[in-house]
């Protein structure tokens, strides 16, 4: 992308010859999260530096190794010092500093929604580019057509890979109701067999919740989920293990059904191991449903029938939209979501328009 990155070039009808320059920013901050913390810090810092950017990055304060062993690495490659720089600490120290620097010029976030919303406020006077992918509250949507076993599969991959703790998980498990009875049995019957253990292990399905904090925050949405009527299908509890991993934070893959569609529960970021099934009867309620909530990042949408898939897509407050398939990731395609999911896109094409800034030229015949 760096070598064949392209401008446009226009004819003007008044004699002219319009060409645009694309240009680096100067300094960017490229700030990452926990949950995926050498993909999405790496995925930031390499377009950056390709539109020919300085680089400060700060990884998060609670996964901050594997960062520091690509800075070890870029220094072992002589990359010049200075161009990319790891900066550790606090997001309310560091990240605040870095984001309210008036030589900063752009700033690429993943992270909350609390957090991205705080970063814009910041940032409000000094006009800085903001690209913002924050949270998701994201729908599995499977129509009585589906192609049954693979949708199964795949909406249990969906729900609880990394524990959850990925923001384009499917969280809301939407069933068409002629099907609910045996896409709910088949659904528990795969949750039954993932194995929760030491993620060294091979056979490992689940690992570890981040930290006690967002355990805590978790099991706090069970409870919710019982308090709103839920009824627990599968999980609900805490996972204890022997040897080394017999204090951290393991939780059963938790399943509830029987939840109002627009109840907390389905309503707000969880961001682990929780799911829940809904049915719904006809199209327009199950758009309804996948549109009801403050996100707008990722939805899965499973069904045979083609025209409906494209309606589908065509009407979902989405960002990002599978069919017949989930986390089918290619890095060329715009990234990022609508909503309070996000701000901006990334991805290809357009992460190297938000690391430069236009300029026109108008050359006179």
């Amino acid at each position: 992308m760096a070598e064949t990155f392209t401008s446009e070039s226009h004819h003007g009808e008044a004699a002219t010859l319009n060409y645009t320059l694309r240009q680096p920013l100067g300094s960017v901050a490229c700030i990452s999260p926990w949950n995926l913390p050498l993909y999405l810090l790496s995925w930031k810092i390499a377009p950056a530096l390709a539109a020919g950017n300085c680089v400060i990055a700060k990884p998060s304060e609670i996964t901050p190794v594997s960062a520091w062993l690509l800075g070890e690495i870029i220094q072992e490659a002589q990359l010049p010092a200075g161009v990319l720089n790891l900066i550790h600490g606090s997001g309310p120290r560091c990240g605040a500093a870095l984001v309210a620097h008036s030589r900063v010029k752009a700033v690429s976030f993943t992270g909350s929604t609390a957090t991205g919303g705080a970063i814009a406020a910041a940032t409000a006077t000094q006009f800085k580019k903001l690209s913002l992918e924050m949270g998701g509250k994201n729908a599995t949507v499977v129509f009585a057509d589906c192609d049954f076993e693979r949708c199964v599969n795949e909406a249990v991959r969906a729900a609880f890979t990394n524990q959850g703790q990925v923001c384009l998980c499917g969280s809301r498990i939407l069933v068409e109701r002629s099907i609910m009875p045996r896409f709910r049995e088949a659904f528990l019957d795969a949750v039954g067999k993932l194995i929760v253990g030491d993620p060294r292990e091979a056979n490992s399905d689940l690992g570890a919740l981040v930290s006690a904090a967002h355990l805590a925050k978790v099991q706090g949405f069970i409870e919710l989920a019982h308090e709103e009527g839920g009824r627990l299908l599968a999980g609900g509890q805490r996972v204890q293990l022997e040897g080394r991993c017999k204090d951290g934070y393991f939780l059963a893959p938790t399943v509830f059904d029987q939840l109002d569609a627009y109840c907390r529960v389905n309503q707000e970021e969880i961001f682990g191991p929780v799911v829940t099934l809904t049915p719904f009867d006809n199209e327009t309620q199950a758009l309804a449903f996948a549109n009801s909530t403050a996100y707008g990042l990722a939805c899965s949408v499973w069904t045979a029938d083609l025209g409906r898939a494209h309606r589908f897509a065509a009407a979902l407050e989405s960002g990002i939209v599978w069919i017949n398939c989930w986390m089918a990731r290619d890095l060329r395609t715009p990234f990022g979501g609508v909503k309070q999911s996000g701000l901006g896109r990334e991805g290809g094409v357009d992460a190297m328009r938000f690391f430069t800034e236009a300029k026109n030229v108008a050359l006179a015949w």
